[in-house]
């Protein structure tokens, strides 16, 4: 194998016996989990909201992020159930490029994947301590989910890994709700069919061990866009495209048919901006049709302290490094009139 190998990475065991969580922490985790199933099965009929910036880039802006989210939360708790984006790894298209947190921790500089894996666990339990929030992060790399599998709220399985079997299999043993997206491509079968795997048990390798996973029947749909081989983007979250969806969930075996609209990427064609038309538009469409309602359980919005973004080296506080977003002043004034739509 043509690679040179620098150090061996504590296993996950150790870490979290490096950096445990207590039992308030644990029972947060809990509860938010099961508040997330709840919204997921139709149990609970709020709107859940995954937002927060494109990438987890700085500790102190991510958390006064989430510590403003928090006073909204408090206001509309009743309607919206809040999950913030703590996303420490970021997947590139081509490779190139600011790959999260957990490659650097500090952004500019060499890479350093177990200062990253410590990094990534104390920003989400610090999150958790301080705010009361569970949060989510992306499930990119199927055998480092271990290092924070007893602190996220919610799972994502992106648009690059979800024809991935690892990351279908490993998505099954996952104790929280897993949102699979569509493929780049637009092939919603894809989509389906990991999800499908997700719902059911395997037996699997899994970090050199043989695992048995029991099924994850939360794992759910979310639908991004979609591009073409010209590299046009197309969205798919208006109307149509969300009963299409609901007609294949009706000729599935699936359990908990559900699917979150993420207001960003193709589906915005990356303008942040357009988000909030978005977010306006499915909830009107979702108040006209039964369907559209009980099937369309949430966002997923991209949204960070300033808009937009910058090039790593500039420096300026709470704005995105990687995709840009919708900054606070908008996003704050979102979320409340979501509230009054819901």
């Amino acid at each position: 194998m043509n690679m040179e190998f620098e150090r061996k990475i504590a296993i996950p065991m150790e870490v979290k016996e490096m950096f445990p969580i207590d039992a308030a922490v644990q029972t947060t985790i809990e509860k938010k989990r099961e508040e997330i199933k709840k919204i997921i099965s139709g149990r609970d009929e709020r709107i859940l909201l995954v937002i927060g910036p494109c990438s987890a880039d700085r500790e102190d802006a991510v958390i006064d992020y989430i510590l403003r989210l928090r006073k909204v939360q408090e206001k509309v708790e009743d309607r919206v159930f809040i999950v913030p984006r703590v996303y420490t790894n970021k997947p590139r298209t081509t490779g190139d490029g600011y790959k999260g947190l957990l490659h650097s921790p500090v952004p500019g500089e060499k890479p350093d994947l177990f200062k990253g894996i410590i990094t990534t666990r104390e920003l989400h339990m610090r999150a958790v301590k301080e705010t009361g929030f569970a949060c989510a992060d992306e499930m990119l790399y199927p055998e480092n989910y271990k290092y924070l599998d007893d602190i996220l709220g919610y799972v994502t399985v992106g648009a690059r890994s979800v024809e991935d079997q690892q990351h279908r299999l490993t998505a099954s043993a996952v104790e929280a709700a897993v949102g699979m997206k569509n493929p780049t491509s637009g092939d919603l079968s894809v989509m389906m069919n990991s999800i499908h795997a997700a719902q059911r048990p395997h037996t699997f390798l899994y970090r050199g061990w043989t695992g048995h996973s029991a099924g994850n029947e939360y794992a759910h749909a979310i639908l991004r866009g979609f591009n073409t081989k010209g590299d046009q983007t197309f969205p798919n979250y208006h109307y149509e495209d969300v009963m299409y969806l609901n007609e294949l969930y009706e000729k599935s075996d699936l359990k908990n048919p559900a699917v979150v609209i993420d207001t960003n990427h193709a589906n915005s064609n990356k303008n942040p901006f357009e988000q909030v038309r978005i977010v306006d538009e499915v909830m009107r469409y979702r108040k006209f049709n039964d369907n559209a309602r009980r099937l369309v359980k949430g966002f997923m919005v991209e949204s960070y302290i300033e808009d937009g973004c910058q090039k790593i080296g500039e420096g300026i506080y709470g704005k995105s490094i990687t995709d840009a977003c919708l900054g606070w002043e908008k996003t704050e004034k979102m979320i409340y009139d979501l509230a009054e739509m819901v």
